[in-house]
């Protein structure tokens, strides 16, 4: 608890989906508060087990040189047990609702600004999914430890470098069943938030109006680059088996993946970013020095350009 409390980072995206979904199960911490931790005894966890690590529950994935006769073999001889539970787990909601709203936590004492900006975005298993993906690359990251300078392909590294706006920046697609966050963590000087922000809100709007397709195709190649490195060996296979045979009900093999990256062009990323991002009600977190930190009004009538 000490050491996620201490990330600031963890910090930010705990208060982002505490405002973003608040009153739903998707506020809640994943953690909880420290007194819950506190006061758990060995039954709790006996009981959790009892009702969480059930058949219908677990996904047994095998990669690499595995004979399936055998792995079947084993799972029967020490699965076998497992069974469904005798507990009422509750149902999820529907749905979580989205709110869109702003939480500020000054702290000029801290030597930077920790900040986060957000619009709704989709569930897993939406066909938006994947342009969002493509919009998300096309922002992508940066920190001003990297090489390059002024030469990198993606437009607001290249203003963070030029007006040394920030000391980095990550953006996320964060999805769920059927909502999800689409949006942009940063880390900067308290004198350079203003600055900042604007530039990812014209860099929003621009993937709404104006994104090329020379921009799309480089984001879609470096999106299935970073697809294919996140299977670089046995242990991420199996996780990706197991998370994708609990999303989706089966496992999505790359070529399918590939297919719909390759099918998505810069209309469909305009369209798609318009319908996600372009007048949506974002939500925005501060945490230490941010007095630059825009108004909540401010920021909302930066979601839209009027223009002749």
């Amino acid at each position: 608890m000490q050491e996620v409390e201490g990330n600031m980072q963890e910090v930010v995206f705990d208060h982002l989906h505490a405002i973003a979904f608040q009153g739903t199960p998707l506020a809640q911490t994943i953690l909880g508060p420290t007194k819950n931790i506190q006061s758990i005894n060995r039954q709790d966890l006996v009981d959790y087990i009892k009702a969480h690590y059930t058949g219908p529950r677990v996904v047994l994935a095998g990669a690499g040189g595995v004979d399936h006769a055998q792995l079947t073999d084993l799972a029967n001889q020490h699965f076998k047990g497992l069974v469904g539970s005798d507990k009422d787990i509750p149902s999820m909601p529907e749905f979580c609702r989205y709110t869109g709203s702003e939480v500020r936590v000054r702290d000029d004492d801290m030597p930077l600004a920790y900040m986060a900006i957000a619009v709704q975005g989709c569930g897993w298993s939406n066909p938006d999914n994947i342009p969002l993906m493509i919009a998300n690359t096309i922002i992508g990251n940066w920190e001003r430890t990297h090489g390059g300078g002024m030469n990198t392909a993606i437009n607001l590294a290249k203003a963070c470098y030029d007006g040394s706006l920030a000391h980095s920046y990550q953006s996320f697609n964060t999805c769920y069943k059927d909502t999800g966050l689409w949006g942009i963590y940063f880390v900067t000087e308290k004198m350079k938030i203003e600055d900042l922000v604007f530039n990812i809100q014209h860099e929003w709007m621009r993937l709404c109006e104006t994104v090329t397709d020379y921009e799309v195709e480089r984001a879609k190649n470096m999106l299935r680059t970073n697809m294919l490195l996140q299977l670089d060996g046995t242990t991420p296979v199996c996780e990706d088996i197991g998370r994708q045979i609990l999303c989706y009900g089966r496992r999505v093999p790359f070529s399918e993946l590939d297919a719909r990256i390759a099918a998505v062009n810069s209309e469909v990323v305009r369209e798609v970013c318009t319908k996600y991002i372009y007048d949506k009600c974002p939500v925005q977190v501060g945490v230490g020095p941010i007095e630059q930190m825009r108004d909540y009004n401010n920021l909302r009538s930066a979601q839209y350009w009027l223009r002749i």
